[in-house]
């Protein structure tokens, strides 16, 4: 019989948003099969109820076993935005898994999610390029998407992209620029991420920067720096508060002043002072990228000179407990001591 006692446990929480989920091992097979459901509203309730369960690694799994990165493929070309934007912040939670990652190589989701740069939705392209930014931590998908031609694509979108998207283009044009600076120098890169390296934003600064400093390695990056005048701003951030931004500035110091142009460049725009400035940094990449430019620098008889003075301030880092400082504050101090 019915009573009047009132259990101690909470009702079910149901959302109306997310389809029911199957019990064990019936869940990912139901949603896999809802995915390519006719009607909008079911494909739309699979989804939200797939992006809540593939937060655990092992869901994930069992989602790419079943199927579901095939069928969100499909609906990444959905009509509908809400079902676009949903499937990419999908995308985005499975290429944090290194299994997912593994798969979208396998089954070529890069490419899909290439076709959606020029997505409208706002919201739905930051869940693209977020994939895509992960994605480009694994050096494998880095060379994939150099060889689908984004390279050119992303240079194309620092300009245009709002500051929370351009942010993650930077990120992932500086990955796909070590493995490929010549498209990047042929698509006016240079020109375009000088504009970003003077920005008000700290993670533009930062990504921009790292991704100059992947340009200055090969010879052509670095005649294109100096061709471009980028040395002079690029010895403004030798100042920044952000040590990132200050460790990257030096490390574009480092690589331009191998050749003579890049030297005699930044010796003009004043590099010396604050590079000496930079030498007891406790942050290792600032120490390090410092004094392996002030190391380039010294080949140059002029600098040389200036740098015999500051000789105690150098060798205070040979007493540092970290090698790799050691190393790059002897090499320095041999540089600049040497005579003819």
């Amino acid at each position: 019989m019915a009573g009047t006692r009132i259990s101690e446990r909470l009702p079910p929480i149901l959302d109306r948003a997310q389809a029911p989920v199957a019990f064990g091992q019936r869940a990912l097979p139901r949603l896999a099969a809802e995915l390519q459901n006719g009607e909008r509203s079911v494909r739309q309730r699979a989804l939200a109820a797939l992006r809540d369960l593939i937060h655990d690694p092992e869901r994930a799994y069992e989602a790419i076993h079943h199927g579901c990165l095939e069928r969100l493929r499909v609906l990444l070309k959905d009509e509908n935005a809400s079902v676009r934007t949903t499937t990419a912040e999908v995308l985005h939670l499975l290429a944090t898994h290194s299994v997912g990652r593994e798969a979208f190589l396998r089954l070529d989701v890069v490419s899909s999610l290439a076709e959606l740069l020029d997505e409208p939705v706002d919201a739905c392209r930051k869940n693209v390029h977020q994939a895509l930014k992960m994605m480009a931590e694994l050096p494998a998908a880095v060379v994939c998407m150099v060889s689908l031609g984004l390279v050119p694509r992303l240079v194309m979108k620092v300009a245009v992209e709002p500051l929370d998207i351009r942010e993650l283009v930077l990120s992932t044009l500086s990955c796909c620029v070590r493995v490929d600076a010549l498209s990047t120098l042929a698509s006016d890169g240079v020109s375009v991420l000088k504009e970003q390296l003077a920005h008000a934003s700290t993670n533009i600064r930062r990504a921009a920067a790292s991704a100059m400093m992947a340009i200055s390695v090969p010879p052509e990056g670095k005649v294109k720096i100096c061709e471009e005048e980028v040395l002079p701003v690029v010895v403004q951030l030798l100042n920044d508060a952000d040590p990132g931004v200050s460790a990257k500035a030096a490390g574009i110091i480092m690589y331009t002043a191998v050749i003579t142009r890049g030297k005699f460049q930044a010796l003009e725009a004043g590099v010396l002072p604050p590079l000496l400035c930079l030498v007891e940094s406790e942050d290792r990449a600032v120490c390090v990228n410092t004094l392996r430019a002030l190391t380039c620098l010294a080949e140059a008889p002029k600098a040389r000179a200036q740098l015999l003075q500051h000789l105690p301030l150098l060798q205070t880092r040979l007493q540092h407990p970290e090698p790799i400082i050691q190393r790059a504050a002897a090499t320095a101090i041999q540089v600049i001591s040497w005579t003819p």
